[in-house]
């Protein structure tokens, strides 16, 4: 990881790290390692979309290679998997257009997200996913200090553990 000591403030907490996910997200080899160890976690668990949030796109598509490889013995296997980014409204909720609806309704959802601190984004995908008639059947992070968001369990590469002394605070 890499990252900086201080205090840093986001939309929903205070931090005294700020962590750089930069070339996690863009770089191939290190999105491609991310999804590698993500995707462990989700062998046995069916995936028709991957709804990709903050810029996950390259990792979340990655995780849908790696999880619909031939002989990895994933559910998955041979599947064909979406990849999504979701769209936001003026009033910050996220959307989806006709084009993007099919691939929500009905299927089975992993959300992919940079972070997981206070979980208010990823609440706010999930209740999109729902509303829009998909099934969220996992949360996945880079880095995550939650380690469920309603009721589902976080999967992350990186946790405060490997960050001495880290900590958040809510942003009230």
């Amino acid at each position: 990881l890499r990252v900086a000591h201080g205090h840093f403030a986001t939309n929903h907490s205070h931090i005294n790290y700020y962590i750089d996910i930069t070339y996690h997200k863009t770089r191939l080899n290190e999105a491609k390692a991310v999804a590698q160890y993500l995707a462990r976690s989700y062998a046995s668990v069916p995936i028709d979309t991957i709804l990709c949030l903050e810029g996950t796109t390259i990792i979340g598509t990655c995780l849908g290679i790696e999880l619909s490889n031939a002989g990895n013995r994933s559910v998955n296997e041979r599947q064909d998997i979406c990849v999504v980014e979701p769209e936001y409204n003026s009033n910050s909720q996220i959307i989806f257009r006709d084009n993007i609806k099919p691939m929500i309704k009905g299927k089975h959802v992993l959300v992919l997200a940079v972070s997981v601190a206070t979980g208010g984004t990823v609440k706010a995908a999930m209740e999109a996913v729902g509303y829009y008639g998909g099934e969220v059947v996992g949360v996945a992070s880079i880095f995550s200090t939650a380690t469920e968001c309603n009721g589902y369990a976080v999967n992350s590469v990186f946790n405060p553990n490997d960050l001495p002394g880290y900590f958040t605070i809510n942003s009230h």
